[in-house]
C-alpha cells in the first residue's frame, strides 16, 4: 500500500474504504532536475524578454539620422516598449492569478516576438513607437509573473541562486539583443535587425514552453480586481517596500539613461565610433551576469543594505570614470557601473520577493512598475540634459538620482 493512503478501520456496518490524503507538493529544491529546468527555463524567458525590449538602443543614432530626430525624441523607441511595459504589469499580474502563471508567460513571449516582426516592417517612425508600445503591453506578462513563480515554485534556500540566474538571463539578452542588433545593422539595415532576432527568440520562445514546469502551488484568484485597492494600500504601507520601489525607479532609469545616451557620445570625437563598434561595448552586459550571481555571496557577507550601499558607490564611481576623453576609461567605467547595477537590482529584487505581505504577486509587479517607469521617465528625460551640455549634462543627471540611491539604501538599513 501506498505511505500516501489511508486505510479507514472497517466495521460491521462499514465497508472498507480508501481515501487519498491531501499531499502538498514540496517546492523546486536546489540540485533536482525539476529546479534546473525551471531555472533555466526562466533564465531564457528573462534572455527574451530584455533582448526584445532593447535591442533597437544601440542604433538611437542610427535612427536618429534616419527620421531626422534629436536624440531625446530617438529615446523613444526604447521608452515607448518600456513605459507600455510598466502600465501594463499590474494588469498582467491580476490576469495571471486568474488564468495561470506559466500561460501568461508563454503568451507574453510569443506576442512580444510577433510585435518585433512588425516593427521591422514599420513605414515611418510613429509607426515604429506604436509596434514598440504594444510589444511593451505583451511582454508585460512575464516579468510581472516571474517573480511570483520564482517566490511560489522555489523553496526560500534556492530562490536567492534562482532569482540571480534569471537575473543573468535578463542581462545576457540585453546584451545579445543589443550586439546583434548592432552588427546586423551595420553590414545591412535596422530592419533586418529585428526581423532575425525576432526569429531567434521565437526558438527562444518554444524552448522556455517546453522546459518550464507548470505551478504546483498556484490557486487562481478570481476577485482580484475587487480586492486591489486595499492590497494596494498594505504593500504601500510596509516603508520598506515603498523604498525598495523608489530604490527600483532611480536604478533602472540611471542606467537605461547611460545605455541611450552613450552611442550618442561614442559616435562623435574623439571617439568616432560606428556601430558595430558602439555594439562592441555593450558586451560589457556580461559584467551584469558575474554581478547578479555574485550578489547572493555579497549579501551573505555585508547583508542586504550595506551590499546596496557598496553597489549604488560603484555606480557612482563608474560614472565618473565615463566623463574621461580615453576610451578605455570610459568602457571602464560603464562596466564598473553595469556590474553595480545588476548586483544592486538582484538584491532589492528578491528583497521585495521576501517580504511578509500578502499580494507578492502584485508587490512584484509594483516593484516592476516602478522599475520600468523609471526607464521610461528618466530615460527621456535625460536627453533633454543631453540637449543642455551632452554627455556632462547627462552625467550631471544621473549623479543627482544616484545621490537620491545612496541615501534611500541608508533609510532601508533603518526600516528592514
Amino acid at each position: 500500500m501506498s505511505e500516501n493512503t489511508v486505510c479507514c478501520a472497517p466495521s460491521p456496518a462499514t465497508p472498507v474504504s480508501f481515501r487519498p490524503a491531501p499531499v502538498s507538493p514540496e517546492r523546486l529544491r536546489a540540485g533536482t532536475p525539476e529546479y534546473r529546468r525551471a531555472s533555466w527555463a526562466l533564465f531564457l524567458g528573462g534572455f527574451a524578454t530584455f533582448s526584445l525590449l532593447y535591442n533597437l538602443q544601440p542604433l538611437m543614432p542610427m535612427l536618429a539620422g534616419a527620421f531626422g530626430l534629436t536624440p531625446a525624441v530617438a529615446s523613444g523607441a526604447v521608452s515607448a516598449a518600456t513605459i507600455a511595459l510598466a502600465m501594463a504589469l499590474i494588469p498582467a499580474a491580476i490576469l495571471a492569478d486568474r488564468l495561470g502563471r506559466k500561460p501568461v508567460m508563454t503568451a507574453a513571449l510569443v506576442l512580444a516576438t510577433l510585435f518585433t516582426l512588425v516593427g521591422a516592417f514599420a513605414e515611418g517612425f510613429n509607426a515604429l513607437l506604436v509596434s514598440r508600445a504594444l510589444l511593451g503591453l505583451s511582454l508585460a506578462g512575464l516579468p510581472a509573473v516571474a517573480m511570483a513563480y520564482l517566490s511560489e515554485e522555489f523553496e526560500p534556500r534556492a530562490l536567492g541562486r534562482a532569482m540571480g540566474l534569471y537575473i543573468s538571463g535578463n542581462a545576457l539578452g540585453g546584451l545579445s539583443g543589443r550586439f546583434f542588433a548592432a552588427q546586423i545593422a551595420e553590414h545591412a539595415d535596422w530592419r533586418v535587425a529585428l526581423m532575425c532576432l525576432a526569429a531567434f527568440s521565437a526558438l527562444t520562445v518554444t524552448a522556455f514552453w517546453r522546459m518550464l514546469p507548470p505551478s504546483r502551488h498556484f490557486r487562481p484568484s478570481g476577485g482580484a480586481f475587487a480586492g486591489l485597492p486595499g492590497h494596494v494600500r498594505e504593500i504601500f504601507a510596509d516603508g520598506g517596500l515603498r523604498s525598495l520601489f523608489a530604490l527600483g525607479f532611480l536604478l533602472m532609469g540611471c542606467f537605461t539613461s547611460l545605455y541611450n545616451y552613450l552611442g550618442f557620445r561614442l559616435v562623435e570625437a574623439p571617439f568616432s565610433l560606428s556601430a558595430a563598434q558602439i555594439g562592441m561595448v555593450f558586451l560589457l552586459y556580461l559584467v551584469g551576469i558575474v554581478a547578479s550571481n555574485l550578489a547572493v555571496r555579497l549579501v551573505e557577507r555585508l547583508g542586504r543594505a550595506n551590499t546596496l550601499r557598496a553597489m549604488v558607490g560603484l555606480m557612482v564611481a563608474g560614472l565618473a570614470l565615463t566623463l574621461a576623453w580615453q576610451l578605455w576609461l570610459v568602457v571602464l567605467g560603464v562596466g564598473l557601473f553595469t556590474f553595480g547595477f545588476f548586483a544592486g537590482h538582484s538584491v532589492a529584487a528578491s528583497w521585495v520577493g521576501r517580504r511578509p505581505v500578502p499580494a507578492r504577486a502584485l508587490a512584484a509587479a509594483l516593484y516592476l512598475c516602478s522599475y520600468y517607469l523609471g526607464a521610461s521617465l528618466i530615460g527621456s528625460l535625460s536627453g533633454l540634459a543631453w540637449q543642455f551640455d551632452a554627455w556632462l549634462g547627462v552625467a550631471g543627471c544621473l549623479g543627482a538620482g544616484l545621490a537620491l540611491c545612496g541615501l534611500i539604501t541608508w533609510r532601508l538599513g533603518r526600516v528592514m
